[in-house]
Order: structure tokens, then C-alpha cells, then sequence
């Protein structure tokens, strides 16, 4: 995928207020601590993860992405009018039917001319979003796209607190439940329009490269789990190393195609896992950890949201200027791979 005209003209994050902390998580495991000797604090020591938002109990998806929404137009030089294709690109949604963005679009406000739709695919449908609209804009089908994720992780962090300690497991039976312990909540949303709409300084993305490696699909999976609930089991170890595997043929892809490489490129953002699987990262792919932003210690692991939040969160801090070539590198189940190359 190679863009011309593509930019990205606002980003905006929305946080939830309440913070639950890795702390207090294990503070409401103590029996299961207790019962299999387990040392308190191992869950920020192994992930780097000190505390997650939480939305209040009842906040549906849409209500996130529309205040993200919100957000993002408060800060675009473009109007609402203006938008005329429209993206939920999040694992949450507030229900099967109709699409998660029927219920965003109305809660921001955006004109009945524009196309909506969901984009499902793990932690990368925000990424898969932007090359969505990249391609629309390219082919002169539109100039204004709004793209949109919330993510509410509150859900599955109380189910998961209620299956370990009401099952009797082990040791070994705990495992498969662990990453859900790291997931967080937050929202994210981005104008990306042609560049002839920009005033001032255009943020462009150049292009990127998808690879899957479905053998692993397994290795993840997430549901439904009742009323308002939520489900997930993973393979984290096996999940680790099939994902890097993944990454390496993903970036020997990325560098052909662009032609950037691991000294050439000036930050990366990653999706937001952990200190484990950036530092791993990292290794495998050549790069430096000086070029890395990260925000999974006070944010977790926010899903579709991770990694757009947290190139918000890079250009907020400075740590993104004028210029620079980011490189943003998604991983998620399936397993599939995203890195897209940004000239800020």
C-alpha cells in the first residue's frame, strides 16, 4: 500500500476518571494468592502495567468513540459536514446489530450523507480503518473521513476477577487468564482528509504492509460471556512467539516497501502490551528502545485503541515533531500484522 495525498489532520483521545491500579487487582485476588503462594506485585513486575482506566459501569462503546469523536472535531480545522465516511474500528461494540457507529454517528452529530460502518479485527481495526480511508481518499471517492475506537476493558477484568476466584485453579490454570488482567479502557478518534484540505502542516501517511499468520488464530479468543460480559482466553507465551515470527516478516515487508530502516526511522509506536513483549520486540526487529513512546503503564492494554492513543500521547509530549518518520507497528490476534509508515 503506497499513499500520496493521505493525511492525518487531528487526533484527540477521551479517557475514563476512574483508575484501577495492578495493586488493587491483586488486592481483590489475595484468596487466590494465598491458596497458590503467589507473591503480590508479579502483575506489574512481569507486564510493567502500574494501573488501567476504567469507564462507569453502563458506558457502551459508542459513548466512548462519540466522546473521542467529539474531541477530535473540537480540535480539526474541519467541520462535521465535512465528513463523509465514518469508522468504528474497535473490538468492543455495543451490540451485533446495528453497527456500533449507527449509535457514534448520532451521538456526534455527523450529516446522514456520510457512509458508516464497523471494522472488526482485534487490536488493529483503527489501523485497518486508516488504510480503509487512505484508499477511498486516494481513488477520489471522498475527502473526509472520521475514524473512531472505543475500547471499555471493565467488563472482562470483573469477569476474570470472578472466574479465578471462583474456580479452583491452579497454577497452571491461571495462566490462560492473565493478559485479560492488563486490559484497560479508553477511546481514540482521528480526522484523515486529502492534503488539499489541510491548513498548515501535513501529517502524512506514506503507506504500509499487512501480513496474517491465521495458523495461530487460537492463540487469542475473546466473546461474549452473559449479559454485559466478557470473555477471553490466551496462549500468551506461544502468543509471544508466534507474534514476533509474524513482526519480522512484517517488517522485512515494511523496510522493501519504503525503504525506511531501523536507524532511519526517528520513533515507533507499538500496540501497547507490556515491558516483556516491547523489549522482545525490539530486539528482533533491530530498533533502538530509545525510539520507542509508550503509555501501557498507566494505560494497559487498550486494544484498537493502543496504538493510535498513544502516537496521541508521543505528539502531545513532543516526542513527535514536524517531519519525523514514525514508524507504527499493530500486532494483533488472528494473528495479523499492520505497520504503516507516518510522515509527521
Amino acid at each position: 500500500m503506497l499513499f500520496k495525498n493521505t493525511c492525518i489532520e487531528s487526533l484527540a483521545v477521551a479517557l475514563p476518571d476512574a483508575v484501577l491500579t495492578s495493586a488493587e487487582i491483586e488486592a481483590r485476588l489475595r484468596p487466590l494468592y494465598e491458596k497458590l503462594k503467589l507473591p503480590e506485585g508479579r502483575l506489574e513486575l512481569m507486564t510493567g502495567i502500574r494501573e488501567r482506566r476504567v469507564w462507569p459501569a453502563g458506558t457502551r462503546p459508542s459513548d466512548a468513540s462519540a466522546a473521542a469523536g467529539r474531541a477530535v472535531l473540537a480540535k480539526s480545522e474541519l467541520g462535521p459536514e465535512q465528513v463523509e465516511l465514518f469508522i468504528h474500528g474497535a473490538v468492543c461494540r455495543d451490540m451485533m446489530e446495528p453497527a456500533t457507529a449507527s449509535f457514534a454517528h448520532r451521538k456526534i452529530g455527523l450529516p446522514p450523507t456520510a457512509q458508516i460502518f464497523d471494522v472488526s479485527n482485534a487490536c488493529l481495526g483503527f489501523l485497518n480503518s486508516l488504510t480503509i480511508a487512505a484508499g477511498l481518499i486516494e481513488s477520489g471517492q471522498i475527502k473526509c473521513a472520521l475514524l473512531v475506537a472505543g475500547e471499555n476493558g471493565g467488563p472482562l477484568v470483573e469477569q476474570t476477577l470472578q472466574t479465578l476466584l471462583t474456580r479452583p485453579l491452579d497454577r497452571n490454570g491461571i495462566k490462560p487468564f492473565f493478559a485479560n488482567l492488563t486490559i484497560g479502557s479508553g477511546a481514540v478518534a482521528a480526522v484523515v482528509c486529502h492534503r488539499n484540505l489541510v491548513r498548515g502542516r501535513a501529517h502524512r501517511l506514506l503507506g504500509g504492509v499487512a501480513r496474517a499468520a491465521t495458523a495461530h488464530s487460537e492463540l487469542c479468543q475473546g466473546d461474549t460471556h452473559g449479559a454485559d460480559s466478557l470473555a477471553m482466553q490466551t496462549d500468551s507465551e506461544a502468543l509471544l512467539i508466534a507474534g514476533l515470527a509474524l513482526a519480522a516478516e512484517t517488517w522485512r515487508d515494511f523496510t522493501t516497501l519504503t525503504g525506511w530502516s531501523a536507524v532511519g526511522v526517528n520513533r515507533v509506536i507499538c500496540h501497547q502490551v507490556g515491558s516483556t513483549h516491547r523489549r522482545k520486540l525490539y530486539e528482533t526487529l533491530g530498533l533502538e528502545l530509545t525510539k520507542d513512546f509508550s503509555t501501557f503503564e498507566t494505560l494497559g492494554n487498550t486494544g484498537s485503541v493502543a496504538l493510535p492513543a498513544t502516537l496521541a500521547a508521543a505528539v502531545s509530549a513532543g516526542a513527535v515533531k514536524d517531519g519525523d518518520k514514525v514508524a507504527l507497528l499493530g500486532i494483533g490476534s488472528g494473528l495479523n500484522s499492520l505497520m504503516l509508515a507516518l510522515e509527521w
